[in-house]
């Protein structure tokens, strides 16, 4: 058990045994192609994050090293995304002056805080919880943040000068308050590089889209003029590779933060195992939780250490790594190794790219991060999903990130909550119409007959402390009838707590002192641990415990004198049918 355990946190990478020519070649290449889609996408989240644009590209390096070697997944890649970016700038922003170097220790505290949560998380094998974030909670929140992006960028795109620490409702409203500050040539260069990234999109998915946005909306900007039509630029990127840094361990500091790294570490793992699981879907892979945590966790302590902020998978570069045939994570380290070369030889040329441009860029990810086709699909499943969404997605806008996928995760669960403590209980009746009167919920056919003796009950779901008050309710009713035995088909049922099994002992009583029983058909063996245990089984009486519905019907009525069928018109039954005819004829 021991070796088992740590098996899944081996320092060794359990993919390297996939590792040989023909896949490094396919590596090489997909890596070449991430390498040259994220230079314009690090700066674009380092901007979003409030940090200068180097740090995007240093959080491209560093995490897609790390965790390619000890997550799980085969194609995923991590680095900055837009969802983490965002967070870390609604958590430290408030406190703290972007850009400045108090900002940046906070965010490289607030990464180190990320790191040792999700490297808990894994090595407590946790990654079992991240299955009760709903997929509802993740598009909600999804969408929410899209959103936020785009108000972010409403400055960079327009040339407004909207202040810092708005929400998204007060930066739209001072956006239309002070549309006279608007410059035409700041829009015209972020709606080229919009535009020319989604042509160039449509055309291959597999082309560096963001490049082509970027060349031409840097182009245009100097055709128009620069700076002297108020075109702002991003400058140029140090060429130096990472550098050490420090982490500031105040305790204070970090006890203020952490409740904010506590967040951007479930977001990170939630949109890491979210993207792990929808790659290996189609590459037929399948993914350990736990390693996946290990990974990013491990991969966000390091990067606090080099200059880099927080990080998780990343939606676009993963799915490009697979579009472009990586066979193992060395693609992710072949991205990173390319990315260094371009920092240390091509950086300068940063200088000439325009914050409009990557405005546009950053615009251009936030929209495909709303995914309509899936929004629709949950409006069309349920109401419970729908508010699920809806909740989670107001609340993005609304209150803290950390606060609002909390909220989401709360609505979601209570309605799962509220769903197996109301479980389907329904009488059943034999239906003449399907093959051997198989049975029928009765509220479905009205017109079906029922036994006069007999009550035939299905419940699916558990019967625990939480679904007990709402089965006794429907058994309160029940027992009005003039019926004696009571048969609870237990297909459904799946587990039976203490507090069930104690009502179970109860209610049978009650059906013992009405001159007939309470018996059971076809429940599993596993959902009877607790009744044997407990002795609420012998309390009830073992032999009134059936594997099939048949032998129990059977039993049922050969308690019954034969004269009750005789005077009963419903014979619903092979068996009342022919204690009836048994009687009449004795009788004659």
């Amino acid at each position: 058990m021991k070796s088992h355990y740590w098996q899944d946190f081996s320092l060794r990478p359990i993919w390297w045994s996939g590792v040989n020519r023909r896949s490094m070649k396919a590596d090489f290449w997909a890596g070449l192609t991430n390498a040259i889609v994220v230079l314009p996408q690090g700066i674009a989240f380092a901007l979003i994050a409030g940090l200068p644009p180097v740090y995007g590209i240093y959080t491209a390096i560093v995490p897609a090293i790390v965790a390619g070697f000890f997550g799980s997944s085969l194609h995923l890649i991590s680095g900055p995304n837009t969802a983490v970016s965002l967070a870390i700038f609604a958590a430290v922003s408030p406190m703290v002056e972007p850009s400045s170097a108090l900002y940046f220790s906070d965010v490289l505290t607030l990464t180190f805080l990320v790191g040792i949560v999700q490297l808990f998380f894994g090595l407590a094998r946790l990654g079992v919880f991240v299955n009760f974030v709903s997929h509802t909670v993740v598009v909600g929140f999804t969408t929410g943040a899209a959103l936020l992006i785009i108000s972010s960028q409403l400055k960079n795109i327009s040339g407004i000068a909207i202040p810092n620490g708005f929400g998204a409702f007060q930066t739209w409203q001072y956006f239309f308050s002070h549309l006279q500050g608007f410059k035409g040539f700041v829009f015209m260069v972020a709606a080229a590089s919009f535009l020319v990234s989604v042509l160039f999109k449509r055309w291959s998915k597999k082309w560096p889209f963001l490049v082509f946005g970027s060349v031409v909306g840097a182009g245009l900007a100097q055709l128009l003029g620069g700076t002297s039509v108020g075109i702002q630029f991003v400058g140029a990127i140090p060429r130096s590779l990472p550098p050490f840094s420090w982490p500031h361990f105040d305790i204070v500091q970090m006890r203020i933060l952490f409740p904010d790294g506590f967040a951007l570490a479930m977001i990170g793992l939630i949109q890491t195992v979210a993207i792990s699981k929808g790659l290996a879907s189609q590459s037929g892979q399948r993914i350990n939780n736990n390693r996946e945590f290990f990974g990013q966790g491990l991969s966000n302590l390091v990067a606090s250490f080099f200059s880099c902020f927080a990080s998780s998978g990343s939606f676009t570069r993963s799915a490009l790594n697979y579009q472009s045939g990586a066979q193992t994570p060395l693609s992710g380290v072949f991205s990173a190794l390319i990315l260094m070369v371009i920092v240390l030889f091509i950086s300068p040329l940063t200088a000439y790219l325009p914050i409009p441009t990557m405005g546009g860029i950053i615009l251009l990810v936030a929209l495909n991060l709303i995914d309509l086709h899936e929004i629709r699909r949950i409006f069309r499943s349920s109401r419970m999903e729908t508010t699920v969404f809806s909740v989670t997605f107001l609340a993005t806008l609304l209150f803290d990130l950390e606060y609002a996928i909390l909220l989401g995760i709360i609505t979601s669960l209570s309605f799962f909550l509220y769903k197996i403590s109301t479980p389907h209980i329904a009488i059943m009746a034999p239906d003449p119409v399907k093959p051997d009167n198989s049975l029928t919920y009765i509220v479905r056919k009205p017109e079906l007959r029922e036994c006069s003796q007999i009550k035939l009950v299905r419940i699916d779901g558990p019967i625990f402390y939480g679904s007990v008050e709402h089965i006794a309710a429907f058994f309160d009713t029940l027992r009005q009838s003039d019926a004696k035995y009571c048969l609870l088909l237990c297909e459904g049922v799946n587990f039976i707590g203490l507090a069930g099994a104690q009502w179970l002992s109860e209610e049978a009583e009650l059906w013992k002192k009405r001159g007939g029983g309470l018996y059971f058909s076809n429940l599993k063996v596993i959902a009877q641990d607790v009744l044997n245990t407990s002795g609420y089984k012998n309390q009830i009486s073992p032999d009134h415990f059936f594997l099939a519905k048949k032998d129990a019907i059977h039993y049922l009525y050969s308690l019954m004198p034969d004269e009750v069928c005789a005077n009963c018109e419903q014979r619903v039954f092979g068996e009342c049918r022919a204690k009836a005819r048994k009687y009449l004829e004795q009788d004659f």
